[in-house]
Order: C-alpha cells, then structure tokens, then sequence
C-alpha cells in the first residue's frame, strides 16, 4: 500500500507562530516526501468546544488561507473541510456500534474535564467532548491513511483508532488500514512570550498572520531575566534563544551563543529574532493578503478538495456498508 499521510487542523482560532513551527511547516515538509497526503480542516471538532458561529467561520478561512500561503499546494495535496464529506459522520456512527463505551473513558481529554467537576463529574460534558476519538478515527480510517502525523498530546487518541479499526476488522473483515503514528513533539515544546507554551488560552503568542509591525511588537514582549547589556547570558531556558533555534542555521545559532557570551542586549537580541522570523514570514505574510479577499479561490480549492475526497470515500463507506448489512436487498 502507498503511503498516505492524513492532517486534520482544527479550526478554532488564528493561527500563530507555535501552529507554523509545531504542525504547519513540518507537516508541508512531510507531504513533499509522501506519495499521497490529506488535509483537511476539522469544523465539525471545533464545535465542540464553541458555538459562536461567526468565529467559526472567520477560524475556518483564516486556517485554510494560512495553510495556502504557507505553501500547501492543492493541486498535490487533497485538502478540504471536514463537513464538506458527509460520509465521514456516517462512518462516525457505524465506530460509536463497536466503540466500547469504557475506551472512552479511558481518553485523556475527557479525563481532564471531569476531574474538574467536584459535585456532579458530567457537569458541562457533552457528548462530543466524550466521544471526538470516534470522530478523529472516522477522518483517519475514513482515506486508508497509513501514517497520522500527531504531537505527543495526541498519541492516546492514535491509539484508539487503532484499536476501534481492530475490533471492527476482527468483528467483520479486515477492510481498515491500522495508521502508524508520526510523532512530531515528543521532546520539544514552542515556548510562548512568557515561557509557557504557546498557546491562544495563555494569551502568549506572537501571530503568524499579522503585519510585520505586529509581528515586532509581540517579540519585544517576550519575557526576560533582568541581566544588564555588557553581562553574559544564559542560552538555557531563553525564550529568545529557543525560538531563533527553530529558524536559524548552525552558523547563525553559533554566532548568537557567542553575542550571549559577549553580553548582548536583551533588546538587540529581540531585535536579531524579530528580523529573522520576519524573513521567513515575508512571502507568506504576501500570499496572505493576495488571497484574504479572494473567498471564490478559497471555496474552489475547498470544493476540488472534497471531490476528490468524496470519490475516496463514497467507494469507502459502500465497501463498510455491505460488510455490515447495510445494503441493497438481493
């Protein structure tokens, strides 16, 4: 079987930095080397958590327009909306009949939510929350897709894809591809403008998107020891450092350990990151504004996209149908 790789981008919020060097840029990277590759943007999955429909809308082009001017090209790449390829959720509920209620239990992000809950642990659960793993293995089983790039957050739900395409495989027939991970984060994590994670719930990131005057002003926000100019300085736990790493080559990170030895200026050192962030950001930050107004693109290229998706899994679910018993009568 060829290799396919599938990405699926939730689509809440405006994308930034951390999104660019965790997920965009490597992702774009792996699908040059595969021999087919799926993306798509995941709304459906971003109603779990928020029901105001206009931010679900502006995050859904916002996302799109931000994979398209960083270079995914939908001419080699399928790339479309979740909700434009209705067999998925019908692939959805067919998983619910096989999935065993206490996998569900078992996930992590449900976990986390009802540890929250001191009186009544369902308080505020709805059964998206509960049952998204079913949903990820439906967009993952859905393409037959082989290898699932995933941060190490995420390698739990990967696990039981697998194991609800085993069961149904064991129940039925062998007819679900089991993916493999692709661990994309298990060491390194972006560090935001305070240290932490980058993250829109800690309010610490710097845009992806925004004009090259945004993009200086947020790096002039990261947070800093208070060592003078003149003192050295230490590259360990520097945010500074850290996210020029993550853009630099070998010569350029060597030169800077030297200036930090040297005692430069926390400002000069901000100045030097912003500088080669803005390199990188400059043709993206251009495709971005000469397609943001161009909504008919968008919605072609969407629409190709999931043409070509739903010839995949309109013969997909006819196949899982049949096996199951769902089918013309004889």
């Amino acid at each position: 079987m060829k290799k396919r790789i599938l990405t699926g981008i939730t689509t809440t919020g405006t994308p930034h930095i951390g999104n660019y060097i965790g997920a965009i840029r490597p992702a774009l990277e792996m699908a040059k080397d595969s021999s087919e590759s799926f993306f798509f943007l995941a709304d459906y999955h971003s109603i779990i958590k928020n029901n105001n429909s206009e931010d679900i809308k502006n995050s859904v082009k916002n996302i799109a327009l931000a994979w398209l001017a960083c270079g995914l090209n939908p001419n080699k790449t399928i790339f479309y909306k979740q909700s434009d390829v209705p067999e998925i959720l019908e692939l959805t509920w067919i998983l619910n009949c096989v999935t065993a209620k206490g996998l569900m239990n078992r996930a992590h992000a449900y976990k986390a939510a009802i540890s929250l809950n001191k009186e009544d642990p369902d308080k505020g659960i709805n059964m998206g929350l509960f049952s998204y793993p079913v949903l990820m293995s439906a967009d993952i089983l859905m393409f037959d897709s082989t290898h699932v790039p995933v941060g190490s957050d995420q390698i739990q739900h990967l696990e039981m894809t697998r194991d609800i395409a085993q069961r149904f495989n064991h129940l039925y027939k062998p007819i679900l591809t089991i993916p493999e991970p692709m661990i994309q984060d298990s060491e390194n994590t972006v560090p935001g403008l305070d240290g932490r994670k980058m993250s829109k719930s800690y309010n610490n990131v710097i845009p992806l998107l925004g004009s090259e005057k945004e993009l200086r002003k947020s790096v002039m926000k990261i947070i800093t020891n208070s060592l003078e100019p003149g003192e050295p300085k230490d590259i360990n736990d520097c945010t500074v450092f850290a996210l020029y790493e993550y853009f630099a080559s070998e010569g350029q990170i060597d030169d800077l350990k030297k200036s930090y030895k040297d005692g430069i200026s926390w400002g000069d050192a901000k100045e030097i990151l912003f500088k080669l962030i803005n390199e990188e950001l400059n043709p993206i930050r251009a495709k971005f504004e000469e397609l943001k107004n161009n909504n008919d693109y968008l919605n072609d290229v969407l629409h190709e996209g999931a043409k070509k998706a739903r010839v995949l899994a309109q013969e997909k679910i006819l196949a899982i149908k049949e096996i199951i018993g769902i089918s013309k009568i004889n």
